[in-house]
């Protein structure tokens, strides 16, 4: 059976979902691309990879199934700085109660008076007036001294503490290697997987990127890396953002932990920089963490959600990612089709389809200076369906997506990894294709005849065709016609 892919309206916006105990089964996952998924992730900070792998399975399988490709994302651990654990499994912290962070303390030693730490720089790293913060800034303590090991606080905002939660300070200043040992076991099976991306978790430079990448390539992986920016030193500094973006693929605003380090308040200037910094840089980027965190436990998203949602599509995300809400939630079916609705409601928005994109630039490449004129005869020409990009790489399509349009760009490829890669592409609709004909004239009539089969086009309404000079050999886009249905 093969898929509309005109389902649910032309959606531009694409949805990535994390997998988990409520949506790892054959039938929920073909329910999840049904209503909308675009890319499912792997959450290596669970589970194992034998449950990794079967995912991954059940995911090709509902997507050969449905006559569609989507991409798997694998989401390395990373560094992540926690405490250790409680005697009795957590504790209750009040207001004003003294409290310690001690690296002396075993994994399961602590108690309401202090607790350990796996991070043994921490009292090197903090010192008195500091502000640290427990699991996801729910816990927030100040620095009263630091002696030997022992870090002693005092509770500012208290609660349940329960073992193993993460630990950050305010404004950043805690950093481990962005690539463990963990990851670099995960990272070996990204072939196996099959996985089309690798989203590296708390990067300080663009050389935690490339190391990563190295890795990959010695494991005989082509997986395409997102940097996930969630350390405040990766945005307080301009040279070090724009090293590792240009490092990856494409980037990933990790809300959660790089919240923690500067605070909600600046999150949202931050989050529209990066959305913005992204694409001009050519760069993939996805939004996360909380979007519509009620659906946890909710039918429906509060109106704050949708217009968290809707405010990223507008500053131009790729994505938007589900976390908690489809792998563990009680209504992932429920949420990526909320999450779809509000996506599509956003595009409605003139403003996302106006765009003035390095329109005073040169272009150094042939086939990124096919891809922004194409894009502007489409958007300025009457009567266009939308644009077909003959593509082996994905380049074209890329280039295309980072301009504005209200216009699906239908990437045709006869090759899969690449139509999986584009899935996460704001705006285009990958499409297998493959011709028989070795002529321009007939190359072109195929893919014609490709749209027309799936309803994409209709009598009289033209469309931009780019494609290379030799067909299905990668040899760089360089031509461009207008073709009238």
């Amino acid at each position: 059976m093969r898929q509309n892919l005109q389902a649910h309206r032309y959606r531009r916006t694409k949805i990535v979902a994390t997998l988990g105990p409520a949506s790892s089964s054959a039938a929920v996952i073909a329910e999840l691309i049904q209503s909308g998924v675009d890319v499912f992730r792997l959450n290596f900070s669970h589970g194992s990879i034998e449950s990794h792998l079967e995912c991954a399975r059940l995911v090709r399988e509902a997507a050969e199934q449905l006559g569609v490709e989507v991409a798997l994302l694998g989401d390395l651990q990373g560094p992540k700085i926690r405490i250790r654990g409680f005697r009795d499994g957590g504790v209750e912290l009040e207001k004003g109660a003294a409290f310690a962070l001690d690296c002396s303390l075993g994994q399961d030693d602590g108690d309401a008076t202090a607790v350990g730490s796996d991070y043994d720089p921490l009292p090197e790293s903090v010192q008195a007036g500091d502000t640290l913060l427990l699991d996801d800034g729910r816990i927030r303590l100040t620095v009263n001294k630091v002696e030997n090991t022992r870090v002693s606080c005092t509770v500012l905002l208290g609660g349940h503490l329960s073992s193993r939660k993460g630990l950050n300070r305010l404004g950043g200043g805690l950093s481990a290697s962005a690539f463990t040992g963990k990851d670099r076991e995960d990272a070996t099976q990204a072939r196996a997987l099959g996985l089309d991306y690798v989203a590296v978790s708390f990067p300080a430079c663009g050389a935690d990127i490339e190391e990563v990448r190295a890795m990959l390539q010695e494991h005989d992986s082509e997986a395409r890396i997102i940097a996930k920016i969630e350390r405040a030193e990766a945005v307080a500094n301009d040279e070090v953002l724009n090293g590792i973006i240009a490092a990856s693929d494409g980037i990933m605003v990790a809300r959660g932990d790089l919240g923690v380090e500067v605070g909600d308040a600046q999150l949202i200037g931050i989050q529209k920089k990066l959305i913005a910094r992204a694409r001009a840089m050519n760069r993939i980027v996805i939004t996360a963490t909380q979007m519509m965190e009620s659906m946890v436990n909710s039918p429906v998203p509060t109106r704050a959600e949708v217009f968290d949602v809707a405010n990223a599509v507008l500053d131009g995300t790729d994505a938007v990612m589900l976390s908690a809400e489809t792998a563990t939630g009680s209504f992932p079916v429920e949420t990526v089709r909320a999450m779809a609705d509000t996506c599509l409601g956003a595009e409605l928005q003139p403003i996302t389809r106006k765009s003035g994109y390095r329109i005073n630039e040169r272009f150094e490449k042939v086939d990124e200076a096919i891809a922004m004129s194409a894009v502007y005869a489409a958007n300025h020409l009457e009567d266009v369906g939308g644009i077909i990009c003959l593509t082996e790489s994905g380049s074209t399509p890329l280039w295309m997506s980072r301009l504005r349009s209200g216009l699906p760009i239908y990437a045709l490829s006869r090759n899969v990894d690449t139509l999986r890669r584009m899935r996460l592409y704001r705006g285009v609709l990958p499409i297998l294709f493959d011709a028989h004909s070795d002529e321009a004239e007939g190359v072109t009539a195929e893919a014609m005849a490709t749209l027309q089969r799936r309803g994409l086009s209709s009598e009289g309404q033209r469309f931009i065709l780019t494609h290379g000079e030799r067909f299905g050999v990668g040899s760089g886009t360089n031509m461009l016609a207008i073709i009238t249905v």
